[in-house]
């Protein structure tokens, strides 16, 4: 019985571990802890540029696999994050959770970005 429960707990906490690892998983947690809907992928409050430069990315992306591009993209996806895991805690320090909520959707766009970018780097 100990080991049922110890294996159960065991997942639970790999699981909240996870969860709370990444700051992307873990704004959309805190959202949810205080009662916030995460955006949707409808919900496009972002502003015409930041939707713009995400479409550009995108291009980018599209275009025949260029390492140097690729690089170029990879380092821009990982200072934008890192901006918006910056942002996204002053907003939260700030008890701003609207403001989370948007910067939290800007992320979501970056971590698409970057799986696209995983995607295109696998070799086929």
């Amino acid at each position: 019985k100990e080991q049922y429960y110890s294996e159960q707990h065991s997942s639970l906490i790999n699981k909240a571990y996870q969860t709370l690892l990444n700051p992307l998983s873990r704004g959309l947690y805190l959202l949810e802890l205080n009662g916030v809907e995460p955006a949707q992928e409808t919900d496009c409050d972002a502003d015409s540029v930041f939707l713009m430069e995400i479409m550009e990315i995108n291009e980018k992306l599209a275009e025949p696999k260029n390492e140097n591009i690729l690089e170029e993209i990879e380092t821009l996806i990982k200072v934008k994050q890192e901006e918006l895991t910056k942002e996204v805690t002053a907003a939260f320090e700030r008890d701003d959770l609207q403001e989370a909520k948007k910067l939290l959707a800007k992320m979501k766009y970056f971590a698409n970005l970057e799986d696209k970018l995983k995607n295109k780097k696998i070799p086929s």
